[in-house]
């Protein structure tokens, strides 16, 4: 197996681990110092390091809009691979834009995840309808988080 290989099978162990809400396994396959990039336009967006608490940053928003696992399928594809970089084209359900990912791995983990919507403004817009729509289980805010508790 390849370097890319290895960085393609943590990256797909990532996405994973977000589907599956499973904060353990997140966090086995990302560096300590893991950074999460949004764009700055969304309600969790920026940039954060490390892994964020539960039920704060995405997933104050995503785990209660998403609470099946038909739902959280995020039916990633990986793009390209070169080195330690890695590029996925995935689908957010309830969400009409797909988006892109491009992660970067260190020693075989996850150090860096930079989020690319096709319409940011469409995903503000989504959420901003779905927070007025679905009862809050946690309060939006705090650092970005890319796995929330299910529950």
């Amino acid at each position: 197996m390849t370097g890319s290989d290895q960085c393609v099978d943590t990256v797909l162990a990532v996405f994973a681990a977000v589907e599956q809400r499973d904060d353990a396994a997140l966090a086995r396959a990302c560096q300590p110092d893991v950074e999460f990039c949004w764009p700055p336009s969304l309600p969790y967006g920026g940039t954060a390091p490390g892994l964020a608490r539960p039920g704060e940053g995405w997933a104050a928003y995503w785990d209660r809009l998403q609470p099946t696992a038909a739902l959280r399928r995020l039916d990633p594809r990986v793009v390209a691979a070169a080195g330690q970089k890695v590029v996925v084209l995935w689908r957010q359900r309830d969400l009409t834009p797909a988006g892109e990912l491009l992660y970067c791995l260190r020693a075989g983990k996850l150090a860096r995840g930079q989020m690319f919507y096709f319409d940011p403004a469409a995903v503000c817009a989504f959420l901003a309808r779905a927070s007025r729509q679905a009862p809050a289980r946690a309060t939006p805010g705090g650092e970005p988080r890319v796995a929330g508790r299910a529950g």
